[in-house]
């Protein structure tokens, strides 16, 4: 890692440095303080946003135009507590603001205050400060603190910076905010701003000063304070690099010779000295508990009550998706006949042939069978959305801390979890969230086990098509129960890996969890629905492009080499005779011919050959060309078998793929039950069958050897579950 020289501290001197660039503006504060959502305001862009911690985990960067034409460029940054860069978006946030790591300098920092959490906001406020770094202060969520709002005059004459009012919510003091912004840009001044020390720990880090490399040298105050962030950052645990080894040593020749003392603790103590003595000249009074924090005490002794708050999170689940069924339907039988009138469009206008076949079955047949689950992710990601917006989600992680606490693993690793019900991808991206390397690394071992949005149409598919609408007990829906059951099989899966892993593969200590709850608020619609219009896009956007690219090659290796019927009729005629049903004279039907052709097709080949080692969980040849197609992504595995019996149809009227897997036979009998249905949901709850998430794991690592052990372990997992359920259940006489 490499600093840049000391900020400049006049106009002229800035545009020296990048005269090439727009203005540079970086947008920091803690996490959950609604940056995000001003970010969104300011740059007109669409970024996701949460009532949750950990939502940002990236930079990301968009245009602003100020009221005199000139445009900035507004670089959103993941939330941080503090610039120590003990985690991931720590050290994302101490780049961005001191322009590290050849990251650009900004010429200005807006951080980004909870007006209703300020003493512990200001403790970031309080270390940019301290490093000089040109600042304005956005007290946002003053709508929460209305009837004891903080002095924004108050903090001006506290740091020397302007203080501007906003609530990101309603887009209230932008106008404000930018005009702040435009004039100490004009005329940058460094904050005011000088915190009470103790005496050795001013001479520990001029100790340290004198190994800060020659480029990062400033200011005896500035280089002060850059040795207590080396102090209070390099150890035997961070991860930062090319600091120097000269830097690395001093700090810890300092630490080893502080007999006895807690550095770290002495210099937050005296930081937050500062601001404790400050606190009663911010408010007009000073509250030890405001009103909306013990209301929300009141919810959480309920929610997070040990044994009522997972019945309540069972509940809600139950709800969701007994509705994802009974909501959904009416939308999913209008898109089969949409799609159904499209392929008997095509086929009328098409010549015979392997064009028609190719837009019948391969691209209206196999992609429309993916496209039917629009309605059901839609509102998978609309209730997620009224959750995390309230900040439920949040209570359910702090809930699951007790779980995982007892499994090795940290408490924050579950909101990534999280994250896992909609993708792996993003899911694993936001373990840069967590503290230790450790922790990132069991967590992303374990988030592809999450049930996540791919799997949604499968278990749909297999759900709806061998499990009939009945009740248990005369009240609760079997469908909607197994669902859940299956959501449920994946958390407690994901668990029982991790602490398998955690004590064996992955060893290490656990550190104690932080995270904030957040207040509880009235979810927003917009931002749910502008989600769900995401969710959708992005879905439809990869049907339209990996979906219909692999549907298109499993096609075409379903659809060759084109087998004359002459030669497929009288193997199937043969087979009559061998079980004595009819002369071997007799021409088979067109439904046998078609399924004939298929598996003499190059995908029927495969797949008769992957039969032998599937047939102990269940899986037929056809199943076994949709779990090869599953390894593109995992609702290829729907438009497969669209396709393996797509091209089997002779009716005029071709029927929904979930009837037709319902209605296949094999003797007389059918040949896809409930336990078959039930093994493949195990199979498919734990494979990892997503190049994406092996992708995104490689880059996260750097190393193939973490993507590997993943594949492996997860493959060898959910063959032997799948063995165990579909062989157990037969010998207890399930069919």
């Amino acid at each position: 890692m490499t600093i840049a020289p000391s900020e400049p501290s006049t106009q002229s001197e800035a545009a020296r440095v990048a005269p090439e660039r727009a203005p540079l503006v970086v947008l920091v504060g803690n996490p959950n303080v609604g940056k995000t959502t001003l970010y969104n305001h300011l740059t007109g862009e669409r970024a996701r946003i949460g009532n949750y911690p950990g939502v940002t985990v990236e930079r990301r960067s968009g245009r602003l135009k100020l009221a005199d034409g000139r445009k900035l460029e507004i670089v959103d940054v993941p939330g941080a507590y503090s610039l120590s860069a003990r985690s991931a978006e720590e050290q994302i946030a101490l780049e961005a603001v001191l322009g590290l790591d050849e990251n650009p300098r900004p010429n200005l920092a807006v951080v980004v205050v909870d007006a209703g959490q300020l003493t512990r906001n200001l403790y970031l406020v309080l270390q940019l400060a301290e490093l000089g770094v040109p600042l304005v202060m956005a007290l946002n969520m003053m709508d929460e603190v209305a009837d004891n709002p903080p002095s924004a005059a108050a903090l001006e004459r506290l740091f020397g910076i302007p203080v501007v009012p906003t609530n990101g919510r309603l887009g209230t003091g932008l106008d404000e905010l930018k005009a702040a912004v435009a004039r100490t840009l004009e005329a940058p001044k460094p904050p005011r701003v000088q915190v009470a020390y103790p005496r050795e720990l001013i001479a520990d880090a001029d100790r340290v000063a004198e190994a800060l490399p020659r480029a990062w040298r400033s200011t005896v105050e500035r280089d002060r304070t850059l040795a207590l962030w080396a102090l209070a950052s390099i150890d035997d645990t961070d991860e930062l690099t090319n600091v120097g080894p000269e830097l690395r040593e001093r700090c810890e020749d300092v630490r080893r010779t502080a007999s006895g003392r807690d550095i770290d603790r002495e210099i937050v103590a005296a930081r937050y000295a500062l601001i404790d003595a400050a606190i009663p000249e911010l408010y007009a009074r000073v509250e030890r508990h405001p009103p909306k924090r013990r209301a929300s005490e009141r919810v959480d002794r309920l929610l997070l009550h040990p044994v009522g708050g997972f019945a309540i999170f069972l509940c809600l689940m139950l709800i969701v998706f007994q509705a994802l069924f009974s909501w959904s339907d009416p939308a999913i039988s209008l898109i089969e006949d949409v799609m159904g009138v499209f392929s008997a469009g095509a086929s009328a206008v098409l010549p015979e042939g392997l064009l028609r076949e190719l837009v019948t079955d391969g691209v209206i047949g196999g992609v429309g069978n993916v496209v039917v689950f629009l309605p059901q992710i839609l509102l998978l990601f609309f209730f997620i959305g009224l959750l995390e917006d309230s900040g439920y989600m949040a209570r359910v992680a702090f809930l699951m801390d007790r779980v995982l606490k007892a499994l090795g693993l940290h408490g924050r690793a579950f909101v990534p979890m999280l994250s896992g019900f909609a993708c792996a991808v993003p899911a694993i991206l936001a373990t840069r969230t967590m503290e230790q390397k450790r922790d990132r690394l069991l967590t992303m071992l374990v988030i592809p086990l999450m049930t996540c949005s791919a799997r949604l149409p499968v278990y749909t598919l297999i759900i709806a098509a061998l499990f009939p609408p009945t009740r248990a007990f005369g009240w609760l829906p079997v469908q909607a129960l197994l669902m859940v059951a299956m959501y449920a099989f994946a958390i407690v899966t994901t668990l029982a890996v991790a602490g398998v892993l955690g004590r064996t593969v992955v060893r290490g200590r656990r550190v104690p969890l932080i995270l904030e709850l957040p207040p509880y608020r009235m979810p927003s619609l917009r931002t749910t629905l502008r989600m769900m219009g995401e969710r959708s896009f992005v879905f439809l956007k990869e049907a339209g492009t990996v979906i219909l690219a692999c549907t298109i090659v499993l096609w075409a290796l379903l659809a060759f080499p084109r087998t004359p019927d002459a030669s497929v009729a009288p193997a199937k005629a043969a087979i009559h005779a061998d079980a004595g049903k009819t002369p071997p004279t007799v021409v088979a039907t067109e439904a046998e011919l078609a399924e004939r052709r298929i598996e003499n097709s190059y995908g029927g080949r495969l797949g008769k050959a992957l039969e032998p080692v599937l047939a102990p969980l269940g899986f037929d040849w056809k199943l076994g060309i949709g779990i090869i197609g599953a390894f593109a992504a995992r609702e290829v595995f729907v438009s497969t078998l669209g396709l393996v019996y797509g091209a089997g149809d002779v009716d005029d009227e071709a029927l929904p793929l979930r009837q037709k897997l319902r209605q296949e036979t094999l003797d007389g009998r059918p040949r896809y039950t409930p336990l078959v249905g039930l093994s493949l949901l195990v199979f498919f709850a734990l494979s990892c069958q997503c190049m994406s998430t092996l992708a995104v794991v490689r880059r996260e690592t750097k190393t193939w050897k973490w993507p590997v052990f993943m594949f492996a372990y997860m493959t060898a997992l959910a063959y032997g579950a799948s063995f165990l359920v579909y062989q157990g259940g037969r010998l207890l006489g399930f069919s």
